[in-house]
């Protein structure tokens, strides 16, 4: 029964799974527009003044990044389930509603934001505008309505686990959704004390995101490299499960260098820089040592003639690989040396966050996850090689390319911030606004503009290549 499901056809889930890539691919894109107007405004106020206000197009981008994502983890599962436990996924039709209904809820959410953006300080505007909380500011039916469609799919993943096939990447899965749901109900409550509130406020920024999206990213990896290099299960699932064990420790204790600033003791300054660093360790190891094995079969495999051991997708194999480092980069490198208590005491608030943020996001989410939609289009066609196209190249290198330009650009503003606002003038308002007008800091943002212009140009060819990729006959059927 198996067979019909590895081919990527003949499946409604992996169907299902098209229309969840489909629509993040479509947020995905809306994301970095919306980024562009709000890196404009940053340079030129003026722009859409009275039309669109700054930090509405800046709630729209930064909910649009966490919102395309979770569509694309929901996809993924959609597409891995069959493959991992041979069955067709259980719950299918409930499934397919559901999609539709998160779809819709997305598109009313947005229409609020872009054509009312305020409303007043009561309950209404919690309950219909916005519930007024960075980051998380969904109105709240729109909040009840993502944990119900949350809760069905996990219903969907754990019948279908129980029934089909056992394996360690849908264990983990099962395991990992269940904190993937409970995590985000921590930012459903309000409490009079703004520290309370600001202490379960970063379980869902930073701990939502740090410990269950990790080791989702680690699940899916672990997919990948089986299915793109005929990886061995027991090495991919060993690393699994020391991330796991790692990421959920590290993850909660990594939250310590937030905890200080509501008015925590000093400790979680070092416990919470320690733990942060060591999160993206497990997953770099498992691509090193899946590389290593692969390289050894490779050898042996030409020394007897046999040169069938290739990689099947190397479009998504790419994705995946920059996935590795761009996590360790992100999430590791940036995190760590900006979250160091020394360092944090003139860092904290600066664009070194912004830097780390838009890094740790791509690094360790984005690029995985534009590997799934790779595997899902070779799935789709029936591909059983799938070769580098120019506009696959193009994408990807527009994309990494100008990903790390943003970053360097908003560390360098973030180094201005740190040398003028906090160190000579003390971080006091004239020392904020006095960085804020130096020509370094002036000149990163407008690099920071320049490359997301980059980076929507290599989406729109990356957009262009999956859409035309079935139809090229470069790849192998």
């Amino acid at each position: 029964m198996a067979s019909k499901y590895l081919t990527g056809t003949g499946s409604e889930s992996k169907q299902l799974a098209t229309w969840y890539f489909t629509f993040a691919a479509i947020l995905f894109g809306a994301q970095l527009l919306f980024g562009l107007v709000a890196a404009t405004q940053y340079v030129m106020p003026g722009f859409l003044y009275g039309i669109l206000d700054f930090s509405i197009a800046r709630i729209i981008h930064i909910n649009a990044l966490v919102v395309w994502m979770v569509f694309a983890m929901f996809g993924s599962v959609y597409w891995l389930l069959p493959d991992e436990t041979g069955i067709e996924t259980v719950g299918i039709k409930i499934g397919k509603l559901l999609f539709w209904i998160f779809a819709a809820a997305i598109v009313v959410v947005v229409l609020v934001f872009l054509f009312i953006q305020v409303g007043k300080a009561d309950a209404t505007t919690i309950w219909f505008i916005t519930e007024g909380r960075e980051y998380i500011e969904a109105p709240r039916w729109a909040d009840w309505g993502i944990v119900v469609v949350a809760l069905g799919f996990v219903g969907n993943l754990f019948l279908t686990g129980m029934k089909g096939k056992q394996t360690g990447i849908v264990t983990v899965l099962m395991a990992d959704m269940i904190a993937f749901a409970g995590l985000y109900l921590a930012g459903m409550f309000f409490t009079d004390n703004i520290s309370v509130d600001q202490y379960w406020w970063w379980w869902v920024i930073h701990l939502w995101v740090e410990a269950t999206w990790e080791v989702f990213v680690g699940a899916i990896a672990a997919y990948g490299l089986i299915k793109m290099l005929g990886a061995h299960r027991q090495v991919v699932e060993m690393w699994l499960w020391i991330e796991v064990a790692m990421l959920f420790g590290s993850g909660i204790l990594g939250l310590g260098h937030h905890y200080f600033w509501i008015g925590t003791p000093e400790y979680w300054w070092e416990i919470g820089a320690l733990f942060s660093a060591l999160e993206p360790l497990p997953l770099v190891a498992m691509f090193v040592h899946v590389l290593y094995d692969w390289g050894k079969t490779q050898g042996s495999e030409e020394e007897k003639g046999n040169t069938n051991s290739v990689i099947n997708n190397k479009p998504a194999f790419t994705w995946f690989v920059l996935n590795a480092f761009g996590n360790f980069l992100g999430a590791g490198v940036w995190g760590f040396f900006h979250t160091l208590p020394q360092i944090n005491l003139y860092t904290h608030g600066t664009q070194f966050t912004s830097a780390h943020g838009h890094l740790a996001f791509f690094g360790a989410y984005a690029t995985i996850l534009i590997g799934m939609f790779y595997i899902a289009v070779q799935g789709t066609n029936g591909i059983k090689v799938m070769k580098h196209t120019r506009a696959s190249i193009w994408a990807t290198s527009m994309i990494t390319g100008g990903m790390m330009g943003m970053t360097v650009a908003l560390t360098i503003a973030g180094y201005v911030q740190v040398i003028v606002s906090r160190a000579q003038m003390g971080a006091t308002w004239a020392g904020y606004f006095d960085g804020q007008s130096g020509m370094w800091f002036q000149q990163a943002m407008d690099w920071r503009l320049i490359m997301g212009l980059v980076i929507f140009t290599g989406f729109i060819i990356l957009a262009k290549d999956l859409l035309t990729t079935g139809k090229n006959p470069v790849h192998e059927r």
